[in-house]
């Protein structure tokens, strides 16, 4: 579980675990120390860890420290456009999917609704609901040097993933 810190309306931080306010070079230890963070505004609950760490960083290469290098910047940049389209891309098809899934699972069920089916239903709809969270967290995840509509094969070699439907990529050649 991450680490709550809480930023008061003063902009003062706030650790609740050490009971301490705390500022930006201490958050920065906590997380180079291997503590994950998450600081909130106290007032509305707002997430503001990406603001905070950002700012971080920011204050760091003031300093003549070079957290993060400008090449390692530049791709951030330049991807965080694409992976946000590749990600939304794979979201929609999924919830398509689901839709329709569920839509026809739900016309059987009007022809005759059994205890069983709808057990088996709500298990789907779980599970497909963990399979979005999980897509939406890797999307926001930081760090992904591969392409977003890339991945590796067992064999490391790249397949791509934005293929339509029934495009034949090396991986599925197979």
């Amino acid at each position: 579980m991450a680490r709550l810190i809480k930023r008061y309306e003063n902009r003062k931080l706030y650790d609740t675990e050490a009971s301490a306010y705390v500022s930006l070079s201490d958050i920065a230890e906590l997380v180079r120390n291997g503590e994950t963070v998450q600081v909130v505004d106290q007032a509305t609950g707002q997430d503001l860890t990406a603001q905070t760490l950002t700012q971080i960083i920011l204050a760091e290469g003031k300093e003549g420290h070079s957290p993060i290098s400008a090449e390692v910047l530049h791709k951030l940049l330049r991807r965080s456009g694409a992976a946000l389209d590749a990600g939304l891309d794979q979201l929609r098809v999924r919830v398509d999917d689901l839709v329709q899934h569920s839509m026809d699972r739900l016309g059987r069920l009007l022809q005759g609704p059994r205890a069983d089916e709808l057990d088996a239903l709500r298990n789907q709809l779980h599970e497909a609901e963990q399979k979005l969270g999980a897509l939406l967290n890797a999307i926001e995840s930081p760090g992904n040097e591969q392409t977003d509509t890339e991945e590796r094969t067992s064999d490391n070699e790249m397949v791509s993933t934005s293929g339509e439907p029934g495009e034949q990529t090396p991986h599925s050649a197979r």
